[in-house]
């Protein structure tokens, strides 16, 4: 029996479960409860038709249900229902509903044994003739929401649901949504099937539609390939059986070179040409433009921006299956993640790559249109970025690419827009507040409040504590600086206990070979650390330096830089007595890292300073051999920090492992590389639909 309608058990919500699957190697084929639920998979496209009856009966016997529930209630091992005047009626439908079942199962047994060639030209056909009908139902079409999606990863889904619902007197196309369809579909009923008895609409909708059929044949069918119409010219024909002197179509033959172009496509998504065919040129655009060497662009352009692109679908996935836990009797719940209103503005910046392609791919896959502005010094990787995108498939139109050099002038050009839905933004905590300042400025403008999710500045930390072997400390510093290339980024602050400090400090000038690390183009593969990314760098790291020095610092290593052919700064250490210093406040953005010793009794103090000493909540480490003093640690310093460690550098965080983000002054801290990025750039719409007639509006209260 099923639990729908009157039969739905009252203790838990419907779980839809597949009554058949068929899968082949390519299409796939399922049949879902009583009903039918047809889902079509090919290479990545997913399309499906919900074939609901709205059969008068059903909708009676919910009515009926109503009626029972109102008047009293009984628990049975099948639902809720009353041991009284329903329980045949009941019975009846319970029986009819078995009957629909088996003859489901009966007409849909053979469908295993259908090729996949079948399926796949069923299901192709009826997706060319669906997105014809849906294209100007939105600003981006089902066949361009379902390449946006596609275009991330191999075998991707596709967001496009078809809703049909076929009643018994038409048939009408519902086209409700743009998401992966994850429903929790409630239990549903077979189609009737129609009669065709003389006198009825269907026999005269059917005649119809063949008259109209024969008098517009023979039609002419392309070949479709990666969302292009391909006419080949090698012309086949489809016969008709019962008149073989005429023909039903034209279609053009596929040849090899078409069938090749159709294999690679679906194989040939954005992340598969970041990491494989363009891998090495975006490696060296960023090596070239963003001075990082070797490694550090791998792991940049290569496998994070592949990540995001992966693990995006992936992540779109899960959030679109965050559906309703509850549907009541005659009743389906589902909501729907709708792209934004409007367009998202992604300013990205110069020190990766990766965050380039992922502040515009990331609202793209749920749905929205976006306006791209690079950062200037990372215009070019950023360009193959784009080129990658759209080889992979995405519409034109949905990422605009605009390079421009005023950054402020066109940011706020674009904020004043009324259609601005969104900034997604990284780069410096300065100019998101002014960005911020903007938004509110132009708030009577917007049709709704804009959306602002941002990554900033930071001031990293390592904090050391009780007895620790010196050769961690030798290690971690040597990755501490190798660090500050990682990311060009503000990773500056360690904090260590006076007794650790002491037992390494003889070995310091030993230790310190780090200071001998090669400085130079990052083109010669044994240059350790590149350049900065510009002259502006260049200064105001120099000028901190020089502060440092001038407020009584000591430096330890490096200290010097060179701007004569490029801006190369050493790697410098600097030991503060001042815990307040210049350099243990603002941020500096380069390879410069200051040394704070604190008195071992002192470690909470210490934790309390670290969790003021600045405006910043990016990242911080803590190590220590003490589990108490690690958790001691993380309690004190419980919003410092958006990422925290345990005996690990504070950088280097893994799309899919460590969600990237901080707090306070340093962001949102929306988490990119997880779920949560996702939620903010879509509009969730809750839809409720009823299949029982709507009762009294008399409440039961009233009645006296």
């Amino acid at each position: 029996m099923y639990p729908y309608g009157p039969f739905q058990p009252h203790q838990s919500a419907p779980q839809p479960g597949p009554t058949h699957v068929y899968y082949t190697r390519g299409p796939r084929f399922m049949c879902r409860g009583p009903s039918r639920l047809i889902w079509f998979g090919i290479g990545g496209i997913t399309t499906y038709w919900f074939i609901q009856s709205r059969e008068r009966k059903r909708e009676m016997l919910m009515s009926q249900a109503d009626d029972t529930q109102r008047a009293g209630h009984c628990h049975s091992a099948w639902g809720w229902g009353r041991w009284g005047d329903h329980r045949r009626e009941m019975n009846e439908a319970q029986q009819k509903m078995e009957d629909h079942r088996r003859k489901v199962q009966e007409q849909f047994a053979d469908f295993g044994n259908l090729s996949s060639d079948k399926l796949a030209d069923m299901a192709e056909s009826s997706l060319d003739s669906v997105m014809s009908s849906v294209v100007a139902l939105r600003a981006l079409s089902s066949e361009q929401h379902r390449k946006l999606l596609e275009f991330s990863t191999k075998g991707g889904s596709s967001p496009c649901l078809i809703y049909f619902a076929f009643t018994t007197t038409s048939t009408t196309l519902y086209w409700t949504m743009a998401t992966l369809a994850h429903f929790k579909v409630p239990q549903i009923d077979n189609e009737p099937m129609h009669s065709y008895a003389p006198g009825s609409s269907q026999r005269a909708g059917l005649e119809a539609a063949l008259a109209q059929m024969q008098k517009d044949l023979p039609f002419e069918v392309p070949c479709i390939i990666n969302g292009k119409e391909v006419k080949t010219g090698r012309i086949a024909k489809q016969l008709m059986p019962h008149d073989h002197a005429n023909h039903l179509c034209t279609y053009h033959e596929a040849g090899p070179a078409e069938v090749e172009e159709a294999i690679k496509g679906p194989k040939c998504p954005a992340a598969e040409l970041a990491s494989g065919k363009y891998r090495y040129q975006l490696m060296a655009a960023t090596m070239l433009g963003q001075g990082k060497n070797a490694w550090q662009a791998e792991i940049d352009a290569a496998a994070e921006l592949t990540d995001f692109l992966r693990f995006g679908v992936k992540f779109v996935e899960e959030l679109y299956q965050q559906q309703p836990a509850k549907n009541s009797p005659g009743v389906w719940n589902r909501v729907e993640y709708r792209g934004l209103e409007g367009f998202v503005l992604a300013v990205s910046p110069f020190n990766f790559t990766a965050i380039g392609g992922n502040l515009s791919a990331a609202p793209a896959l749920v749905g929205n249109v976006i306006v791209w502005k690079p950062s200037p010094a990372a215009t070019y990787s950023n360009y193959i970025v784009h080129k990658i995108f759209t080889e992979a498939g995405v519409p034109p139109g949905v990422i605009q690419f605009v390079p421009v050099h005023q950054q402020m002038l066109f940011s706020r050009s674009a904020i004043a827009h009324p259609d601005f839905a969104a900034l997604h933004f990284t780069g410096s905590t300065h100019v998101f507040k002014q960005l911020w300042k903007d938004i509110a400025s132009n708030m009577d403008k917007y049709k709704g409040y804009p959306r602002i999710v941002g990554e900033t500045g930071g001031k990293n930390f390592h904090s050391f504590t009780l007895l620790l072997m010196s050769i961690a400390w030798s290690n971690n510093l040597s990755a501490r600086l190798s660090s500050t290339k990682a990311k060009s980024a503000p990773l500056c602050l360690v904090y260590t206990s006076r007794l650790l400090f002491g037992m390494v400090a003889s070995r310091i000038s030993y230790s310190m070979e780090i200071g001998k690390i090669s400085v130079g183009p990052p083109t010669d593969p044994k240059n350790f650390v590149g350049p900065v990314i510009g002259k502006p760098a260049f200064e105001k790291i120099t000028s901190y330096i020089q502060k440092a020095k001038d407020a009584g610092g000591e430096i330890l290593i490096g200290g010097s830089g060179d701007s004569s052919k490029g801006y190369f700064v050493q790697p410098t250490v600097i030991l503060t007595k001042d815990p307040k210093s210049v350099t243990m406040v603002e941020e500096i953005f380069g390879p410069v890292l200051t040394i704070y010793v604190y008195d071992d009794e002192e470690f909470d103090e210490t934790c309390k300073l670290i969790d003021s000493t600045t405006t910043y909540a990016l990242t911080g480490s803590i190590f220590s051999n003490d589990r108490a003093a690690l958790i001691r640690a993380t309690n004190l310093l419980r919003h410092a920090a958006g990422n925290m460690y345990y005996n690990e550098k504070c950088t280097g965080a893994v799309v899919g492992q460590q969600p990237f983000g901080g707090a306070r002054a340093s962001g949102t801290n929306d988490k990119a590389g997880s779920i949560s990025i996702f939620y903010r750039f879509v509009s969730a719409r809750s839809i409720k639909e009823g299949f029982a007639e709507l009762g009294d509006f008399i409440y039961p209260s009233n009645l006296v």
